[in-house]
């Protein structure tokens, strides 16, 4: 018994000591926090002195611009250019700084900092992203299959659109964070579409003569096709301005929030004829809708592992579930597939419209879902065209110089 004892006091002996070490590195880590907390804020203030007083002498220079001879034209040039270089610092810097949430994350995860300081944890929570999406595309295939040929039921069919309402609205969550994160591929200040990019709608119908005009005279000229599939375009020359590049990445953002409302209404829609009349179509869409994800999330992964081992995309950079130019090498055979897509959704839209027109129809989301579907066609339909169209004006433009 004394022999027992005795092990058992030099093993406190040890822990003693162990924890006496434990205090110590406890309180060197609590120094260094809070090192590292001043360190933040005065870089955070930093950053938004520079901003500030950038912005001032942007304005004034081109208020300048106005008045200046051709010489001091090319000065201000230089300078803006420069400035527009400063704000890529200033956004790479701020992707391991703390900042506040934007209104959607301070709505579900109030005021909590979601900035990640590490890239190791920053890569970890990417990928873990990206299987989220694999894994949840992979289940809800499975369960429109289910939903359309075997279980007939309505609450099978509750069960799979309040699945897609769960899966839309935590893929809105992570993507925020990840924007928070300097994920470049899905970043925008912003989650606006303007009024003005909408209100342009037919002049945007004039590109699709232009796009297929421009396809045909590919395929036609074997040579200029070939030449044209491997040009490899630059990291800064994505989109013909940075406002139309914000736009368009603030959709594939944007629409993931229309998607969730869709898929709510759609978990609220009583049963009933209208229901049934447009049940089997919308699980066809699904299913279609949910092999094209797949299909994309299988050689979008590829092409940016390719890229990224070029240096020509971030390791941040997302799969996305549209189009975008980094892609144009190698992955538009999924054009014809994203098209299709897009054109179903105009399907669904007309197909509601004339349903909520039947004499039987009582529903409110009949005409609610035929204007958010058709939304969706407007704002896939036409960023895709427009990221071909600027893809195939720069290409052209650049087989003209050799």
């Amino acid at each position: 018994m004394l022999l027992q004892l005795e092990r058992y006091q030099r093993e406190w002996r040890e822990l003693e000591e162990e924890f006496q070490q434990l205090q110590e590195t406890h309180k060197v880590y609590r120094q260094k926090l809070e090192e590292l907390n001043n360190l933040q804020a005065s870089c955070s203030s930093s950053i938004r002195k520079q901003k500030r007083k950038l912005k001032d002498l942007k304005y004034s220079l081109q208020r300048c611009k106005h008045t200046s001879n051709p010489e001091e034209s090319d000065l201000i040039q230089q300078i803006n250019t420069q400035i527009k270089d400063r704000q890529n610092v200033f956004f790479d810097m701020e992707a391991y700084l703390p900042k506040r949430n934007g209104l959607y994350l301070n709505l579900v995860l109030g005021n909590v900092n979601v900035t990640l300081l590490s890239n190791q944890a920053k890569f970890a929570y990417k990928d873990e992203y990206e299987k989220f999406k694999l894994y949840l595309t992979i289940i809800l295939l499975l369960g429109a299959v289910a939903c359309r040929f075997i279980l007939h039921y309505r609450v099978t069919d509750e069960v799979f659109n309040f699945l897609l309402v769960w899966y839309y609205c935590t893929l809105t969550i992570r993507e925020s964070i990840l924007i928070s994160n300097g994920s470049s591929n899905l970043t925008s200040r912003t989650l606006s579409c303007s009024p003005q990019w909408f209100l342009s709608f037919c002049k945007y119908w004039r590109i699709v003569r232009l796009v297929l005009a421009e396809l045909m005279t590919r395929v036609q000229s074997r040579a200029g096709f070939m030449l044209l599939s491997h040009v490899v375009d630059s990291d800064k020359s994505c989109v013909r301005s940075w406002d139309f590049q914000k736009r368009i990445k603030g959709w594939w953002v944007s629409h993931h929030y229309v998607s969730t409302f869709l898929s709510g209404v759609m978990l609220t829609w009583p049963d009933g004829l209208m229901y049934q009349m447009f049940r089997n179509q919308f699980l066809a869409f699904s299913i279609f809708q949910s092999c094209v994800q797949f299909l994309q999330y299988y050689y979008q992964s590829g092409c940016l592992y390719r890229l990224r081992a070029l240096g020509k995309r971030n390791h941040l950079d997302l799969t996305v579930e549209g189009f975008q130019s980094w892609m144009w090498r190698g992955l538009t055979f999924l054009l014809p597939f994203l098209f299709f897509g897009h054109f179903w959704q105009l399907y669904n839209a007309i197909t509601l419209f004339e349903l909520s027109r039947h004499t039987e129809c009582k529903e409110w989301q009949v005409f609610v879902l035929a204007l958010t579907f058709l939304l969706l066609f407007l704002g896939n339909f036409l960023t895709t065209l427009k990221v071909v169209h600027t893809k195939l004006q720069k290409n052209k433009a650049e087989m003209k110089k050799l």
